[in-house]
């Protein structure tokens, strides 16, 4: 990948969603750590998504990774220098590139969210 992009690397890892029971009968939700990869995760800080914002959606973010990582919309990743969470909004299939270009990446739009 890009030294440029590298700097901007995180590690971060995939959080997966189960149901477990309670014990009262019902179910709860569980959140456990799966795969780890490395991310640049970057505010989106244009006038439009500043607009979005005040109007009450989420903090937008773009986020880059090596070739192959894959997120799909939905998943759920947790950015382990902060512990901040995010859930993707788009899915990498929709950004890579050619298999002719000369560089080695995916990205998505993601949003800030918090585990339930």
């Amino acid at each position: 990948m890009n030294d440029l992009i590298d700097a901007f690397m995180t590690d971060c890892v995939e959080m997966k969603k189960t149901r477990v029971p309670d014990g009262l009968g019902g179910f709860r939700t569980q959140w456990t750590q799966g795969e780890d990869f490395r991310a640049a995760v970057n505010k989106n800080s244009s006038l439009a998504a500043s607009v979005a914002e005040k109007q009450g959606v989420t903090e937008i973010y773009t986020v880059t990774t090596n070739a192959g990582v894959g997120l799909e919309y939905h998943e759920v990743f947790k950015r382990l220098e902060d512990g901040a969470t995010f859930r993707v909004t788009t899915n990498s299939q929709d950004s890579r590139p050619p298999s002719v270009a000369t560089f080695d990446f995916e990205q998505v739009k993601a949003e800030r969210w918090e585990l339930t």
